[in-house]
């Protein structure tokens, strides 16, 4: 072949592959190669934790900081509630000495609500809040009828593990009650029938005898005595003179029982006119006031609504599962609630979405265990 023949081929060659070559086009370049703005030198990456290093679980919790999603919003509240910590330690700026009532007398230089609702007492989780009441660790309670109830009933019986797909129908026949994947027996409830009854008769007496009229918050305190339990929520802030506030009382077993009462030995009072004042009046003194709520409903925004009172939280941590698509006060995050003047408008708060089973006694952990233990370990250092 000659020369002049192979590099006419060559050239028809070269034609064909750069005929078939095509541009990437410019707008799917721009888009998928958009240029990133810079980055602010404080950035934090994402990281987790490596199972190489072992086993450490204060180590595995601290990595939640930095895994994103709700790890991440675990780790702020954990963040949150230290500051909560941290602020309970400083002194007072005012000793509240003229304060009579000493369930509400303030006590440190920043008052800690804990709210929760009826299944966190059902679940295990009572025992982590009966951890936090017993050592004086939070200030106020909210919860439902329920979560004073089943407090006290787990003392009479205890609560079992059922299933979540156990037929309705079937348990109704076998007098067994299901909350969600606990079973309580109706046998409890006569139980804890047969021990209040004779309470509310006292509460009656001293009301006609005394001239004393009751409060849900004074109603559960004289329960909490009775019952005369360690294993209680209700016991601890008794003796601990912590008040509990339920404004829903009557909705639920104890409602039941008032109810019942009133038919046998008719005429008790409870008046929530004392409770909206004591609760409020908690918030008003509080120096600092920080919001930690289980759950939605009623206990949310009773314990939001008192810190209105003093123009908002400092500081608030919220463990629910709710969303705000449908204009709730149990789905809001917590920017809804400084639109209100209940958290302040230079809080910092989270909220975690997450079950409260899962995630409340890990933030315990981090928080009020670990300084309960630390603070422990240090003092019998010092003997």
């Amino acid at each position: 072949m000659r020369i002049g023949s192979f590099r006419q081929i060559k050239r028809r060659k070269s034609y064909i592959m750069e005929d078939n070559t095509e541009e990437i086009p410019s707008v799917a370049r721009l888009a998928v190669l958009k240029k990133s703005a810079n980055l602010p030198k404080d950035k934090e990456l994402v990281k987790g934790y490596d199972f190489n290093d072992g086993i450490d679980y204060h180590a595995l919790l601290q990595s939640y900081r930095t895994s994103g999603f709700q790890a991440t919003n675990f780790g702020l509240a954990v963040e949150e509630i230290n500051k909560m910590l941290a602020c309970r330690e400083k002194p007072m700026v005012n000793e509240d000495s003229l304060e009579a009532d000493t369930f509400i007398k303030r006590k440190t230089h920043c008052t800690i609500f804990l709210g929760y609702t009826s299944n966190m007492a059902s679940a295990g989780i009572r025992d982590t809040i009966r951890f936090l009441v017993q050592h004086k660790m939070v200030d106020c309670i909210v919860t439902s009828a329920g979560g004073v109830e089943e407090d006290l009933i787990k003392c009479l019986a205890p609560t079992i593990l059922g299933d979540f797909a156990l037929d309705g129908a079937e348990l109704r026949d076998k007098g067994l009650n299901r909350i969600g994947n606990l079973i309580v027996p109706n046998e409890n409830y006569c139980l804890f029938e047969e021990w209040v009854m004779p309470i509310l008769d006292e509460l009656l007496q001293e009301q006609l005898e005394k001239n004393i009229i009751w409060s849900p918050s004074k109603v559960i305190t004289r329960l909490g005595e009775k019952i005369a339990n360690p294993e209680s929520i209700c016991y601890w802030a008794a003796k601990n003179e912590i008040p509990i506030f339920s404004p829903a009382l009557t909705d639920g077993s104890l409602g039941d029982m008032i109810y019942f009462h009133s038919y046998r030995n008719p005429g008790l009072v409870v008046d929530l006119v004392q409770d909206i004042r004591r609760v409020n009046t908690i918030a008003v003194k509080a120096e600092n006031s920080g919001m930690i709520i289980i759950g939605g409903g009623v206990v949310k925004h009773h314990i939001c609504n008192s810190n209105l009172m003093r123009n908002g939280a400092d500081f608030s941590v919220y463990i629910n599962t709710a969303n705000e698509f449908d204009g709730s006060d149990s789905g809001a995050r917590p920017d809804e609630a400084v639109s209100w003047g209940k958290i302040k408008k230079t809080a910092t708060p989270v909220k975690v979405y997450a079950d409260a089973t899962l995630v409340f006694p890990l933030i315990v952990a981090e928080t009020f265990a670990v300084k309960f233990h630390n603070e422990k370990t240090n003092q019998i250092k010092k003997k």
